[in-house]
C-alpha cells in the first residue's frame, strides 16, 4: 500500500489498523544527538487519546507509546526510530455488521474499488485512530524544531456556527478545555451545541487554527515543492480535513489588491510587515512572520442516526452505525495538526541547510 510515508529528508512511516494488534511509526532522518524520553512523546498522545470528555469516542485506550529503536541513553542515533502503540481496547464485533454495507462520508466504497476488499474494523487504515502513530512522530519532529525555538500553536477555532471570540483569547484555556478552545465562552456555547448534537444522535464539524513562529526566512522550495503546497498536503492527509487555508485564504478573492498586499518597512534594522495576508509564505518560501493555517474538518460520519445506503450487492438499505465514535473529531485533532505541521517544518528546514552552500559549510564546520 503506497501511501503511507511522508517526507524527503524527515521522514514518518506508519503502520497498523484500528481494530489491529498495534498502531506505529518509523521515523528516518532524524538528527543524532536530541534528548527524547518516551515521556515527551506521551504528552501529544495524551492529548488525542480517546475517552477522555463527553465529546470524544468513549473508547479506552491508554496509547502508551514504546521507542523501539534510534535511542540510546536518552538520546537520537541518528538511525531509524521506531514507534508502536498496542490497541488493548478493540471491539471488531461491533462493526460485523457494515462488513456487507457502505457506511455514508466513509471510505469504504472506495477502499473495497481499490483493493477488491477491506478492513471493515473500524475502517482500517482509513480509520482516524491511524493518527496516533503520526502525533507520536510529530513529537520527535516537535523535539527538533526546538533547537531552533519554532512555536506551533493550534486551536480549535469553530464549532459549528460557534467561534472563538480573538478578544477572549487565552493560550493557557487551549490544554484547559476538552474542547481545545482558547475562548471560555465560546467553549461553553460549544458544549452546549455538542450536547443537543448527541441527543440528536448527530455530530458536527469545526475549524482548527494553527500559528507559527520562529521558522526562518527562506524555509521552503519553489514550482511543486511550495512550503505552503507541502504543508496543504500534510493537513489534507488528515482524513477529515476538507478545506485548508493559509493566510487569508477564503478572504483572498474579496480583496484589493492594495489591500492585500503586505507593506515591507524596516523595524530597529530588520525587515518586517506591515500586514501578514500571506500568511507568512510568499512564492511558496517563509518570509519570516508567523505562519497562519487553517484546517476546516467535516462533521463525524458515524451517526447512530439511520441513513440510506446500499449493500455491496446493491441492495438499497437503511443503516444505524454502532459502535463508539466522536460526536466531534476537531478537538482531539488540534494535536494531529500540529504533528503534521511539525513533520513538514522538520523536512524543510533540513532542506534549507542544503540550499545555500554557505549554509552547508557552516553546518559542516
Amino acid at each position: 500500500m503506497s501511501g503511507s510515508i511522508f517526507g524527503k529528508n524527515f521522514t514518518v512511516s506508519t503502520w497498523g489498523e484500528s481494530h489491529g494488534p498495534a498502531l506505529g511509526a518509523v521515523v528516518d532522518g532524524c538528527p543524532a544527538g536530541i534528548e527524547l524520553q518516551t515521556e515527551e512523546i506521551q504528552l501529544d498522545l495524551n492529548r488525542r487519546k480517546p475517552g477522555q470528555s463527553p465529546y470524544a469516542t468513549p473508547r479506552q485506550e491508554d496509547d502508551q507509546v514504546q521507542i523501539l529503536s534510534g535511542v540510546f541513553n536518552g538520546k537520537t542515533t541518528g538511525t531509524p526510530i521506531s514507534l508502536v502503540i498496542y490497541n488493548t481496547n478493540q471491539r471488531p464485533y461491533d462493526y460485523s455488521e457494515i462488513s456487507k454495507c457502505y457506511r455514508p462520508g466513509h471510505a469504504d466504497y472506495t477502499y473495497d474499488q481499490k483493493y477488491g476488499f477491506r478492513d471493515f474494523r473500524g475502517g482500517g487504515r482509513s480509520s482516524g485512530r491511524e493518527t496516533a502513530a503520526r502525533v507520536a512522530a510529530g513529537a520527535i519532529a516537535r523535539k527538533f524544531l526546538s533547537h531552533f525555538s519554532v512555536d506551533i500553536m493550534a486551536y480549535t477555532y469553530s464549532i459549528g456556527n460557534i467561534k472563538v471570540d480573538p478578544t477572549h483569547f487565552k493560550r493557557e484555556e487551549i490544554l484547559n478545555n476538552p474542547l481545545a478552545m482558547p475562548d471560555v465562552q465560546a467553549a461553553k456555547r460549544a458544549a452546549t451545541y455538542l450536547k443537543q448534537c448527541k441527543e440528536e444522535e448527530d455530530s458536527a464539524g469545526g475549524i482548527v487554527d494553527c500559528l507559527i513562529t520562529n521558522i526562518p526566512a527562506g524555509t521552503g522550495e519553489p514550482v511543486f515543492e511550495k512550503l505552503d503546497a507541502v504543508l496543504g498536503r500534510a493537513l489534507f492527509s488528515i482524513g477529515a480535513v476538507k478545506a485548508v487555508e493559509v493566510g487569508s485564504g477564503i478572504s483572498a478573492p474579496t480583496m484589493q489588491g492594495l489591500e492585500h498586499n503586505d507593506f515591507y518597512r524596516m523595524t530597529d534594522g530588520t525587515i518586517s510587515k506591515e500586514t501578514n495576508h500571506a500568511g507568512g509564505i510568499v512564492g511558496g518560501i517563509s518570509d519570516g512572520s508567523p505562519i497562519r493555517l487553517r484546517a476546516h474538518f467535516k462533521p463525524t460520519p458515524s451517526i447512530h442516526r439511520h441513513q440510506r445506503t446500499i449493500t455491496k450487492d446493491g441492495s438499497e438499505i437503511d443503516l444505524q452505525v454502532e459502535g463508539r465514535h466522536d460526536p466531534i473529531i476537531v478537538p482531539r485533532a488540534v494535536i494531529v495538526i500540529e504533528s503534521m505541521v511539525a513533520l513538514t517544518l522538520a523536512d524543510y528546514l533540513l532542506q534549507r541547510i542544503l540550499s545555500d552552500i554557505t549554509l552547508v559549510t557552516k553546518a559542516l564546520k
